[in-house]
């Protein structure tokens, strides 16, 4: 399993560098910030959040998969290769729709999650913005799952690398054709479907869950289509009036620990 790192790191920055030119070419939505004065803070964010991984958790979900494949659920029904592949990729967007849900619903689990919403303007770099205990938290949701299901190491390759892979794309500031929208927020979660979940608004902020497909928004009735006041009236970020210092990347480790948790 030594070429899943190179594997995912070498996608996820490919598609970041493409996404990146992309919507500095058309962009979708004014800046409140420059990019100068986020992108060190969120790259910052990212770095260590991938140190934290690597250096806590012995075992993460690519690996555990490749020693206890055969085990779980799948393993058990011994369906054909491909089919369990398919089913190992769904139930794991699944599982992360649901565990996207709690961290919203739970106080102390939003206060890590708040970090990510915290962000004053959405693009690439907060695809993967996360404070990394919430980081850690993920990899062992996933580890149990991965525990539960018993799919192949590739299959989990596979997820990992279109999870980062989505995430930098629905949270890429893009313009993009507006029938090209219409018709892929059908199948999968698109930037301006999941920039309503980015809202400042409350009521909009808790829906559109969604990181790959918008299937389970759309089944479990969290799914809206439009902003109020359109995507251009749409405000992204927890606060209308940003503060000296909010996008530091002290202030984004320290934020879950202090001031107001809720809402």
């Amino acid at each position: 399993m030594s070429g899943e790192v190179v594997l995912r790191a070498g996608v996820t920055l490919g598609l970041f560098l493409v996404f990146a030119a992309l919507e500095a070419r058309w962009p979708r939505k004014a800046r409140r910030l420059p990019r100068v004065a986020r992108w060190p803070s969120n790259l910052g964010l990212i770095l260590l959040d991938q140190a934290a991984v690597r250096l806590l958790v012995p075992l993460v979900p690519a690996v555990a998969a490749a020693r206890w494949e055969g085990g779980g659920l799948l393993g058990w029904l011994a369906w054909p290769p491909w089919v369990e592949a398919v089913v190992a990729v769904v139930v794991l967007d699944l599982v992360v729709w649901g565990q996207h849900v709690v961290f919203h619903r739970v106080p102390w689990l939003w206060r890590l999650h708040r970090v990510h919403h915290a962000d004053p303007d959405l693009d690439v770099t907060s695809g993967l913005r996360f404070h990394p205990v919430e980081i850690l938290l993920s990899v062992g949701i996933k580890l149990g799952a991965v525990a539960a299901l018993g799919p192949s190491a590739a299959a989990v390759v596979a997820f990992e690398v279109i999870l980062n892979g989505m995430a930098l794309f629905n949270h890429a500031n893009l313009a993009w054709p507006a029938g090209v929208e219409r018709a892929a927020r059908w199948l999968v979660v698109t930037p301006d479907v999941h920039r309503i979940h980015h809202s400042i608004r409350e009521e909009e902020r808790h829906r559109n869950f969604g990181f790959n497909l918008v299937i389970w928004d759309r089944m479990f009735g969290t799914f809206v289509g439009e902003p109020r006041g359109g995507q251009e009236g749409l405000v992204v970020g927890d606060v209308a009036e940003l503060r000296p210092g909010d996008v530091a990347l002290a202030a984004m480790l320290a934020r879950p620990f202090v001031g107001e948790g809720v809402g």
